[in-house]
């Protein structure tokens, strides 16, 4: 049987977990860092919309963080990294940490996500080939891998080239 996760906003004593967390789920330690700069950068951290998936001690497993970015001239969201220590893997945390920070930014009357990952993971949090809006970005990436989601039925999603926060370095 699967757990069921309880996940949160990430709070200051989290930061070291979470970093741990980033650290342990990549091969380098970029995406870590990135996650740091990311918080460091006031145009780009959005308060409560870094999520974590805790155990039952309430310490962090997964993590899934949504940054600011521009599709065109639309603010947008990023997430990125979504992170799970190895051993929690394929159990549920980094699904139920994406979901969180989903209702997370649709509560706060965000619009539109976009997402640069597996093909076979993100569809089943509504994310869809952002090509097909008209949504591109300014380096090489495959079709598949850029995606995007709008939080609001009634609020299409815009067309244009992602911006994303000066950390990503892109």
């Amino acid at each position: 049987m699967s757990p069921t996760w309880t996940t949160r906003a990430e709070t200051g004593a989290d930061v070291p977990a979470v970093r741990d967390i980033v650290r342990a789920a990549f091969p380098t330690a970029e995406e870590a860092a990135l996650v740091d700069a990311l918080r460091a950068d006031p145009e780009a951290w959005i308060e409560g919309l870094s999520l974590v998936a805790v155990d039952d001690d309430d310490r962090p497993v997964g993590h899934a963080l949504l940054t600011r970015c521009h599709i065109g001239e639309s603010p947008a969201l990023c997430l990125a990294p979504v992170a799970v220590r190895p051993e929690r893997q394929r159990s549920g945390a980094g699904s139920a940490a994406v979901r969180a920070a989903l209702d997370a930014a649709g509560r706060r009357g965000e619009r539109h996500v976009v997402v640069l990952g597996h093909p076979e993971y993100y569809p089943r949090f509504g994310f869809g080939r952002a090509s097909a809006h008209g949504i591109r970005v300014t380096f090489d990436v495959p079709d598949e891998a850029l995606m995007a989601l709008t939080l609001d039925a009634a609020d299409p999603l815009p067309a244009g080239t992602v911006r994303y926060a000066a950390p990503f370095g892109i």
